[in-house]
């Protein structure tokens, strides 16, 4: 595969969004990748002054450092691809990782965010670094909880919660029409 074939395919990725994330606005899905790229960005230079703390012999910011720049490297893969088109299998790590929902790719900022705080608390470069990492997180959290209602439909919740209604659109169970309910009676018993 050519070089001008790969930076094609790595161009045409924003197309391929799938129908999942219509509702999301578009501004969201734009501000959180643009987040994403620059906090890694961000995250991996300041990784390298974290790990110049081993000038002071902290073991454990060095660790950190090293967590937050391969923290920012997974993400800058995962958000802008063509970062890193120099690497084979980044397209096919990306587009799995877009396949993904929403509340998926936010578990996994903020689970790659966290580690470095509890390793250096006290490094400004960690609260920041990984600080934008994990709003990365934050706001593909976000997008998993959806589009929010109508004011209408708001208000008329509001008003039946008031008034001590239960609410017409309450989540009912739909799968089974005639569930019964269940209670424990214990442990089979066996006979000889």
């Amino acid at each position: 595969m050519s070089l001008m074939d790969k930076v094609t395919m790595l161009m045409a990725r924003p197309g391929g969004e799938n129908a999942q994330k219509d509702d999301v606005p578009w501004w969201m899905r734009t501000g959180g990748r643009a987040l994403g790229t620059v906090g890694s960005f961000i995250a991996i230079i300041l990784g390298l002054f974290n790990i110049l703390s081993i000038v002071v012999l902290n073991v454990s910011c060095l660790i950190a450092g090293i967590w937050q720049m391969l923290a920012g490297f997974i993400v800058i893969v995962c958000e802008a691809p063509c970062c890193c088109f120099f690497i084979d299998y980044v397209q096919t790590l990306s587009d799995r990782v877009e396949a993904r929902p929403y509340w998926n790719k936010a578990a996994l900022y903020i689970g790659l965010a966290l580690p470095p705080f509890f390793l250096c608390f006290l490094s400004l470069s960690t609260w920041f670094g990984s600080g934008l990492i994990f709003a990365t997180g934050i706001i593909y959290g976000m997008m998993a909880l959806g589009k929010k209602g109508s004011i209408d439909d708001m208000r008329t919740s509001a008003v039946n919660l008031e008034a001590g209604l239960q609410p017409s659109t309450a989540p009912r169970a739909t799968l089974v029409t005639n569930e019964q309910p269940f209670s424990f009676t214990g442990p089979p018993r066996m006979t000889p």
